[in-house]
């Protein structure tokens, strides 16, 4: 195992802290802006699917 592996314990931890950036963007913020990052990530998911 070299250092560079993702451990549970890291992706749980990274996973959290970007649940937590999303619910404090939403509270202070608001959700209106939410579908358009949404279609966006979808579009980076495509464009990324296109180059596997």
């Amino acid at each position: 195992m070299s250092e560079a592996d993702m451990t549970n314990g890291l992706a749980l931890s990274l996973g959290a802290l970007i649940l937590g950036a999303i619910i404090m963007d939403m509270a202070i913020f608001g959700t209106e802006h939410m579908i358009f990052l949404g279609q966006k990530f979808f579009q980076l998911l495509g464009w990324v699917a296109f180059w596997r």
